[in-house]
C-alpha cells in the first residue's frame, strides 16, 4: 500500500522538465493577444503565491485546451506539481496527466443526496500531498460537475492544509462553458439543474472570470461557415434565437436545395 501511495506522489513528478521547457519556448509565442493575457494572469498568480479561484468561460474552438496543456507545461517544468482532472473521460483525454474528478479525487456518486460531501482521500495518503503540494489544480469543463463537488474540494483542501480560507489558498482553474451541458440529475427540472450548477453555489463570488472569445478555428483557417457555425452557436447558447425557427430555418434551406437538386437532375 505505501509502494502505491508513492507511485501517486511520484507520477506527478516523473515528467521530463527539459522537453517541457523546450514545449513553453515553442508554443508561447503561438499564443493569440486574449490567451497570451490569460496565460500572464495565471502565471503571476501562480508566482505570487497567493492563489485565487479562477474561472476560464471558453466557447468551443477558442484553444482552451492549448492554453491549459501550455499552463500545466510551464508549472512542470519547473519541477512543480499541476493536478488535473476533468468532469469527463473524454475531455480527459486532451490534458496531459489528466484524469476524471471522479478518479482521482474518489468522489461519491450520489452528490445530489449528501449535503456535504467530501473526498474519499486520507490525510496522509499520498493524494492528500499531491494536493497540498500542488502549484495549481486545474478542473476542465467544470460546468458539468455539481456544484457540491466543487465544494467539496474546498472541504477537503481546507481540512488537508489547515487553513479556513477558500480553497486553502490554492491556486484553482475552472474551465467550460455554460452554455453547453450543465449538471445532469435524474428525474429533475430545469430548475433543479440550474441550483445543481455552480454558478448557484456560494462561491461563484469568490471567482475571477478570464475569458476567450476568438474562434481559433475561423482564425487560422479563414473558414466563413465555419464563422457562421461559430455565430450561430453562440447566438443559441446566450438565449438570443428561437432554437425551434432555426431549426427549422435550416430543414426550410435543406428541403430547399434537395428540391433544386431533383429539379437539375
Amino acid at each position: 500500500m505505501n509502494d502505491a501511495f508513492n507511485r501517486e506522489l511520484e507520477r506527478e513528478r516523473e515528467y521530463d522538465h527539459q522537453e517541457l521547457d523546450l514545449v513553453v519556448q515553442r508554443n508561447v509565442p503561438l499564443l493569440n493577444y486574449q490567451q497570451k493575457e490569460v496565460y500572464d494572469t495565471l502565471m503571476k498568480a501562480i508566482a505570487d503565491e497567493n492563489g485565487g479561484l479562477y474561472f476560464l468561460d471558453a466557447p468551443g474552438g477558442t484553444g482552451k485546451t492549448f492554453l491549459m496543456s501550455l499552463v500545466l507545461a510551464t508549472v512542470r517544468a519547473r519541477s512543480n506539481i499541476a493536478v488535473a482532472v476533468a468532469s469527463s473521460g473524454i475531455a480527459a483525454t486532451l490534458l496531459e496527466g489528466c484524469r476524471t474528478a471522479h478518479s482521482a479525487f474518489k468522489l461519491p456518486l450520489n452528490l445530489q443526496t449528501i449535503e456535504e460531501p467530501t473526498f474519499n482521500i486520507a490525510k496522509h495518503s499520498a493524494m492528500a500531498k499531491v494536493l497540498a503540494a500542488s502549484k495549481i489544480i486545474i478542473w476542465d469543463e467544470c460546468t458539468m460537475a455539481h456544484k457540491r463537488a466543487l465544494e467539496a474540494l474546498n472541504r477537503t483542501l481546507k481540512d488537508l492544509r489547515n487553513d479556513s480560507r477558500c480553497f486553502e489558498g490554492a491556486m484553482i482553474l475552472l474551465s467550460g462553458d455554460f452554455r453547453q451541458i450543465l449538471p445532469v440529475i435524474p428525474r429533475s427540472t430545469s430548475a433543479d439543474e440550474i441550483n445543481a450548477c455552480f454558478k448557484s453555489s456560494n462561491l461563484w463570488r469568490y471567482v475571477k472570470k478570464l475569458q476567450l472569445t476568438t474562434n481559433m478555428r475561423v482564425t487560422l483557417l479563414n473558414d466563413t461557415s465555419a464563422e457562421d457555425f461559430s455565430e450561430q452557436l453562440l447566438t443559441i447558447g446566450n438565449g438570443q434565437m428561437s432554437l425551434g425557427a432555426e431549426l427549422s430555418s435550416g430543414v426550410y434551406h435543406v428541403g430547399k436545395r434537395n428540391e433544386e437538386h431533383r429539379l437539375t437532375k
